[in-house]
């Protein structure tokens, strides 16, 4: 069998809800849009972590945070006996290049090299440059656009500010990059891990994308009072927050209350004047400009006559919360916004075209399916579970997994109280423990969608939940090497 090539194509903080084609009809994806047209979306795909280093560790390695303990942002380092799904494919040949960010073991301007399997490696961990060091995307700016990078981002980078032009902007210079190393001639299979930074925060579109956008026709963030009495429960969970109070309110006309004003760590860079729709216009233009992107890519892999050899993953790393519940950003939570991210794979011939698929899926999944798609054993290490059968149309589309799981472990080192939380979803019941603190959450999405009614209060149910709770989080634990035939 003839080894596919593999654009695997990654975006920073997405939520769920962000694609076109899959119902939202706010935003413009025709890239995104094309990708579910011909290939297979998987509509309830969870994140592993509501943070970027212990997901992404995840999805590159196909294992559970609590077995392969990469549970933080700035690790000091990656542990040497975790092995990469990029270095399987290249000792099986795989000719592997990674442009963007990687954040296995990452501060803002620096990440140690670990034995990745990359021949390319066109780093950049974040756009504003460093005047230490400089990365690949700062040389491209000063090298080949002859920008000053430390002078074309002197005035951005603030929060819901004004972005770089489209021309020179991240997302431009991952699809360029991009083409060249799909355009390169070679005799063996290549695997590209493409890592745009948006849309991530600070929410800085650029300008021609966000004038497309009509921030005041966008829907307004989930919000009930009952989010406002609820946040004192939970004040205490490392969770970057808007504000206790409604999140449609431009919050520089109210001084914030006293016990937020010690909220320094989390919050600072959150500004006193968020104004949630006006977040959300950003958000969406840099959707859109990566989306733009991406369909620059996906004409250059069909233009080099790839498009049919080429299998295409799409998805994110995690969520944002974009002011649902009064909450923005990342952290110690586990809503809808945060833990659900979008997933389409395509490969003509092989995937099931046009298939929108509600199975429980994780992010844990990608490795033993990208393996299982080149041909290459899965070894016994890998925890996650193979979408192939589904996406090859020979498994029930409909059912993947009992439940998923998502956790949170001291992960960005800037809150109260170095949290630590665990989720389990079944496609009904949401339960979450916030490990150390008396109050926990349960929702139930057949009458409860949106997350407002916390039933945790419901003793009956929160007993039952709690245990299924326990032995799921228990079953991501690897029982090690299997047993002796001969014990």
């Amino acid at each position: 069998m003839k080894r596919p090539n593999i654009l695997w194509v990654c975006t920073d903080q997405q939520r769920w809800d962000t694609v076109g084609a899959l119902g939202n009809t706010h935003i413009r994806t025709p890239a995104m849009d094309s990708l579910v047209a011909s290939g297979t979306a998987f509509t309830r795909c969870y994140t592993q972590s509501p943070i970027c280093t212990p997901s992404r560790a995840s999805m590159m390695t196909g294992r559970y945070p609590a077995t392969h303990q990469v549970q933080r942002n700035g690790n000091a380092f990656w542990p040497a006996h975790e092995v990469l799904v990029t270095k399987r494919l290249a000792d099986a040949g795989y000719d592997c290049g990674l442009i963007g960010k990687l954040h296995l073991s990452a501060a803002k301007y620096h990440e140690q090299r670990v034995d990745d399997g990359y021949r390319v490696f066109h780093w950049n961990h974040h756009p504003t440059p460093d005047a230490a060091r400089g990365d690949a995307y700062e040389h491209w700016l000063r090298h080949e656009k002859g920008v000053d990078p430390q002078a074309l981002y002197r005035d951005k980078g603030a929060f819901c500010g004004p972005g770089v032009p489209a021309a020179l902007h991240q997302s431009t210079w991952c699809a360029e990059m991009a083409i060249r190393f799909i355009t390169d001639r070679r005799d063996a299979p290549w695997c590209l891990s493409l890592n745009f930074f948006d849309p991530h925060a600070p929410f800085d579109a650029p300008p021609e994308a966000l004038a497309k956008v009509d921030a005041a026709g966008l829907p307004l963030p989930l919000w009930r009072d009952s989010d406002g009495e609820r946040w004192v429960d939970f004040q205490n969970v490392d969770q970057q927050q808007v504000r206790p109070q409604d999140p449609r309110i431009r919050h520089a006309e109210q001084p914030p209350p006293p016990a937020e004003r010690d909220h320094d760590k989390v919050a600072s860079h959150v500004p006193e004047g968020y104004d949630a729709l006006q977040v959300k216009a950003n958000y969406y233009a840099m959707i859109e400009h990566l989306d733009a992107q991406l369909g620059r890519i996906l004409a250059a892999l069909r233009d080099s006559g790839q498009e049919q050899d080429t299998i295409v993953l799409f998805h994110s790393d995690h969520g944002e919360m974009l002011g649902d519940h009064g909450l923005v950003l990342k952290g110690c939570r586990f809503f809808e916004g945060l833990v659900h991210v979008p997933m389409i794979w395509s490969w003509p011939g092989r995937v099931t075209p046009g298939l929108v698929s509600d199975a429980l899926v994780e992010l844990v999944d990608i490795t033993p399916t990208l393996l299982e798609a080149a041909g290459i054993e899965i070894p016994w290490t890998v925890q996650g579970k193979s979408l192939l059968p589904i996406l090859e149309g020979r498994a029930d589309p409909g059912r993947h997994k009992p439940h998923v799981v998502c956790e949170f472990h001291d992960a960005i080192g800037a809150g109260r109280d170095h949290s630590h939380g665990t989720m389990v979803f079944d496609g009904r019941h949401k339960s979450v423990i916030y490990h150390g603190h008396p109050m926990g959450e349960i929702f139930d999405h057949a009458t409860d969608p949106g997350e407002f009614d916390n039933l945790w209060h419901d003793v009956a149910l929160r007993a039952e939940r709690l245990q299924f709770h326990l032995d799921a989080m228990a079953a991501t634990t690897s029982a090690g090497p299997p047993r002796s035939a001969n014990y």
